[in-house]
């Protein structure tokens, strides 16, 4: 079964591949320092699993989902991260993750993890599927405003904020209020992330 890291820490890389390396049926054939990286690497390689990282430089590892689950879906990514709130978890899962798995989860975890999403099936501990059985049970309202979906189809069209200014007839300051409230509303901390966050989740369509 062949894996690909995708993590901006090489430490965590070294540590992960030093594990899988001493498993007989696991191979570590490239690691990722960056989403771009991750994307690109995935479709030269074609690994049966990714394990992907959620905060990282290049749009963030749901935005690198996403885009893998358009071009690549028989690829695996099972989410390896620290970070475990409710909207993230969502976000993976929406954007086409196979499964969600803490950091602090045991070896025998991350592989039988592995092993269960090259088999195509979804990996969820226990506490993760809690979190998204209450978050569909009291779903929080984090949809956008008709004018946050304005200006981020046109951050999805390469304007900057003062191009996106001109064009609403508003000011640059305004534009970055919405563009605070965006990323907070889709816990992403760029540009980037926030797009395809928002085209996976279907809040916006973006025109070839």
């Amino acid at each position: 079964m062949t894996v690909l890291i995708a993590d901006d820490h090489p430490v965590v890389r070294a540590g992960l591949r030093g594990m899988l390396d001493t498993e007989d049926d696991l191979r570590v054939v490239g690691e990722a320092a960056d989403a771009d990286d991750a994307v690109a690497m995935a479709l030269e390689l074609k690994p049966m699993v990714v394990l992907m990282d959620l905060r990282m430089p290049g749009g963030g590892g749901v935005a690198a989902t996403a885009r893998l689950a358009g071009l690549r879906p028989q690829c695996r990514v099972l989410v390896l991260t620290t970070y475990g709130s409710d909207d993230l978890i969502l976000s993976a899962v929406e954007a086409g993750a196979t499964g969600y798995l803490l950091k602090h989860a045991g070896l025998a975890d991350l592989l039988a993890a592995i092993r269960s999403a090259a088999r195509g099936e979804t990996v969820l501990t226990p506490s993760v599927a809690a979190r998204l059985t209450r978050r569909a049970r009291n779903p929080r309202k984090s949809a956008l405003s008709a004018r946050e979906a304005e200006v981020l189809r046109l951050v999805a069209r390469g304007l900057t904020n003062a191009a996106i200014g001109a064009e609403l007839f508003i000011g640059e300051a305004t534009v970055k209020t919405h563009m605070l409230r965006i990323f907070g509303k889709l816990e992403v901390d760029d540009r980037t992330a926030a797009v395809m966050t928002a085209v996976s989740r279907g809040m916006i369509t973006v025109d070839d």
